[in-house]
């Protein structure tokens, strides 16, 4: 890496970042969200194929979510994928259109999302740790090669690290957001 580019660091960091929030938004918090069903593929015509693409997903209350599916030779084949999945749903047909009711969430199922919740935080740092471990790797190098001045390379580094705290703040900022999301009742 002659060249220390901060754009590619955070452009690196965005994925990692973007990536943690899908993840995120795939534990439920009591309340329906269309983000809730991402992580359901439905086997149809031969392929893996996600809701959206089977039906107009909407939530008409806060507590759920309706699916209208376009071909009703799908509609089994979808309430089976959404109360296979491990997301605790339990759907409702009535023709082409499958309700899902979004239950409250127990104290024990809060507490269990909070540590899954956790985990996945854990390991958006992680990545976010190997990316700037790579970027470090890769200034020492060009320091040994010469490249870059021992100023330089000092700078750079501590540019990294701050790059690094910022979107390591930017983590634990959006886990207590869905932390209190998770723990709300209403």
């Amino acid at each position: 890496m002659n060249e220390f580019n901060v754009n590619l660091i955070n452009q690196k960091m965005d994925k990692a970042i973007i990536s943690y929030q899908n993840d995120l938004n795939g534990i439920r918090a009591g309340r329906a969200s269309i983000n809730m069903l991402d992580t359901i593929k439905v086997e149809v015509y031969g392929n893996k194929t996600s809701l959206n693409q089977l039906g107009n997903i909407s939530i008409p209350e806060a507590r759920l979510i309706t699916i209208s599916i376009w071909d009703t030779n799908n509609v089994s084949t979808v309430e089976k994928a959404i109360r296979e999945s491990n997301l605790g749903l339990n759907p409702m047909t009535e023709g082409n259109l499958i309700r899902i009711p979004i239950p409250p969430l127990s104290e024990e199922r809060r507490k269990e999302l909070l540590k899954v919740a956790a985990q996945i935080s854990e390991n958006s740092k992680i990545s976010i740790r190997n990316i700037r471990r790579d970027i470090i790797e890769d200034i020492r190098k060009s320091h040994k090669n010469n490249e870059i001045s021992d100023d330089e390379k000092h700078k750079n580094e501590n540019v990294v690290q701050k790059i690094t705290d910022d979107y390591i703040n930017n983590i634990d900022k959006i886990f207590q957001k869905k932390h209190s999301e998770i723990l709300d009742t209403n």
